[in-house]
């Protein structure tokens, strides 16, 4: 629902990106906006110069605001700044987002919760302690994965590593980053898979998967699946994940292993590859995109009765 003044405009749902291939993914966003008649934004590398200004100076305001850009562009980030205290609400907010790419962080609050991960040791950063204190590789087994703390796209990451060597060689292509060194988790194999999850959450909705750990090809798990292998954890954990960082959408990887036990792998990825899986074979399913966007749309939608006052976030950690 729009609503237009001689001096500003109101917008439901604003979305900020920049990558190429969100396009299709915008796209639908925007249909199931109209669809609900929402008055929906998108702002893009093309007209961040034409809607800035505006929004500076408060002549548009938004409602719901999502920035899938200013973590890759630099130039978005005034943006991210002014949605903080403009918009009445932020999904994945930046406190929750700066603390879901911190993976040590992160580990010692999803242990806390008391959810399965791989062993892991925690190293400091290189330009720290070069030296740090010995590891027990025994614990590890013979190959692990030394990864660092932040980042993404497995960039950084070593895997197969079974050495000390390996453990500093990796410390240092990000020496200002923590690492973490974890035991390579073998998944069951269920009717000839590995029994590998990628499960998508977006506003109180869990969407798991089956995702191949070489291929990345995703496949929905179906409620039969849930049923039959006995899935439920995936959605128990998954919901888990989401009260502890506190975003709207993420994706996270679960493993299950022969003796029946969940384990959470990659804890919590954001911003969420949207990309459908008709346009790219490693895409998520064209179905749950569209249910995302059903998702985003009708949270957005379930806003519009609010007054679209300038309000600071409540604390989202204590």
């Amino acid at each position: 629902m729009m609503v237009e003044s001689a001096n500003e405009t109101r917008y439901d749902l604003g979305v900020a990106w920049e990558w190429e291939y969100d396009a299709p993914f915008i796209a639908l966003l925007e249909a199931a906006c109209r669809l609900h008649a929402l008055n929906f934004l998108q702002i893009t590398p093309q007209n961040l110069a034409i809607h800035w200004p505006r929004l500076d100076h408060e002549r548009i305001k938004i409602h719901v605001f999502l920035d899938r850009a200013s973590d890759a562009n630099d130039q978005f980030l005034p943006l991210s700044h002014w949605a903080e205290t403009h918009a009445y609400e932020i999904l994945n907010p930046t406190q929750a987002a700066s603390l879901a790419c911190d993976k040590a962080t992160l580990h010692r609050l999803v242990t806390h919760a008391g959810l399965k991960t791989p062993y892991t040791c925690i190293l400091p950063p290189y330009e720290i302690s070069p030296e740090p204190q010995t590891v027990d590789l025994r614990s590890l087994g013979a190959n692990f994965i030394v990864k660092p703390a932040h980042g993404g796209g497995s960039l950084g990451v070593m895997v197969n590593a079974c050495t000390a060597d390996d453990i500093q060689h990796a410390r240092q292509t990000y020496p200002a980053d923590a690492y973490l060194l974890q035991t390579t988790v073998m998944p069951a194999e269920i009717e000839k898979q590995p029994a590998w999850f990628r499960v998508l959450y977006c506003c109180g909705s869990i969407f798991p998967c089956w995702w191949h750990p070489q291929t990345h090809i995703y496949t929905p798990v179906s409620p039969e699946d849930v049923k039959y292998h006995r899935l439920q954890a995936l959605h128990t954990i998954t919901a888990a994940l989401a009260s502890i960082c506190r975003l709207d959408l993420f994706s996270t990887e679960i493993a299950l292993t022969s003796d029946r036990s969940f384990v959470v792998i990659d804890y919590v990825n954001d911003p969420v590859d949207l990309r459908l899986k008709s346009l790219a074979a490693d895409g998520v399913p064209d179905e749950i995109v569209r249910q995302i966007v059903e998702a985003l749309a009708r949270h957005a939608g379930s806003r519009t009765e609010n007054t679209f006052e300038n309000q600071l976030p409540a604390p989202y950690f204590e």
